[in-house]
């Protein structure tokens, strides 16, 4: 396995206020031989406020395993919920899909062959990108070249829509606690599919109590309506964020976290009271949430949130790739 674990924006480009020093980046899962093979973009879930590493590398494991080289992008996110990410996320992801293709060789990639992948709040930045790209210019001419569409995308347990059924965290930590009706409307995806969207093969449980099913259903549905290819696949049991069903996210063992960075660099900001533009209420809840005056119990995996037909949805995901000649 060659891990690479690179920043896709170059000095002077990247200017969000929040970052705290952080900076998007890749960190790579590829194939130690001179084989090119297409690439999945892996962009996890955490509702726009961190990015979590249980859809990170323990995901990377299993479709690495079956002849993709995979990428994990790690974005920008806003835990404080103070300074609303806007287009930044998009922007990023954008940036990490031309970086792959102006780095095919290297990546051993086929660049005809990248599928992202996104989970929760990563699913809406993913089908973010499936639908918008032709708005995203990049900054840099030497990137904006690059085609930065998806040949694919792979949805699981998506943030989708603004409306009733919305995942509201996601949704303040993206545009704030008074969008405007365009911007509820832009991150409407499904609102916004095209004939031009990528194809999609979208997952989700119905028990799902965190992100209603009816977000894949929008989505699909929009998809049906334009004819793009997708397959869905409503399972009837299991909670939202169930990852992959393998032994090492069974047993917590989820990698290295690097996925946390920029959390780590404002948790830092929350114990020294140096947070910009956070309310008291807010920075009392940060304080609670990550220095409790009590040590939390450890998070232990709950067998029954193991199904056998969820733990099937890489392999079906496999098959449609195959059907899609992206794999």
């Amino acid at each position: 396995m060659i891990n690479y674990h690179e920043t896709i924006w170059e000095d002077g480009e990247y200017s969000y206020e929040a970052a705290y020093g952080f900076v998007p980046n890749i960190y790579t899962y590829l194939h130690e031989d001179d084989v090119i093979r297409p690439c999945l973009l892996l962009i996890p879930g955490g509702g726009y406020c961190m990015v979590c590493n249980v859809e990170g590398e323990p995901v990377a494991d299993v479709f690495n395993e079956i002849g993709m080289n995979v990428i994990v992008l790690t974005y920008t996110t806003d835990i404080t919920m103070s300074i609303p990410l806007k287009m930044q996320p998009l922007m990023d992801a954008s940036r990490a899909i031309r970086y792959i293709r102006k780095n095919a060789d290297r990546f051993r990639i086929d660049p005809d062959k990248i599928t992202v992948m996104g989970f929760s709040a990563g699913g809406h930045l993913s089908a973010s990108l499936s639908v918008h790209y032709d708005d995203v210019h990049d900054i840099n001419p030497e990137y904006d070249k690059y085609s930065n569409r998806p040949n694919g995308t792979i949805l699981g347990y998506p943030v989708i829509t603004s409306g009733e059924e919305t995942h509201q965290g996601s949704i303040i930590s993206l545009i704030g606690n008074n969008p405007s009706k365009e911007e509820l409307e832009y991150f409407s995806l499904e609102k916004q599919v095209t004939p031009n969207t990528p194809p999609c093969f979208c997952w989700q449980t119905v028990e799902d109590d965190l992100v209603p099913i009816e977000n894949s259903m929008l989505y699909t549905e929009a998809l049906q309506k334009n004819g793009v290819p997708h397959a869905f696949y409503a399972f009837p049991h299991g909670r939202h964020g169930l990852s992959v069903s393998t032994d090492r996210v069974k047993n917590n063992d989820f990698g290295e976290p690097y996925t946390f960075e920029q959390l780590d660099l404002v948790k830092a900001h929350i114990l020294n009271d140096t947070l910009i533009k956070v309310s008291d209420m807010r920075k009392q809840e940060l304080k609670e949430q990550f220095f409790p005056d009590e040590e939390p119990e450890p998070m232990m995996p709950n067998p029954d949130d193991f199904f056998d037909d969820v733990a099937m949805w890489p392999t079906l995901a496999k098959e449609w790739l195959k059907g899609m000649n992206l794999l």
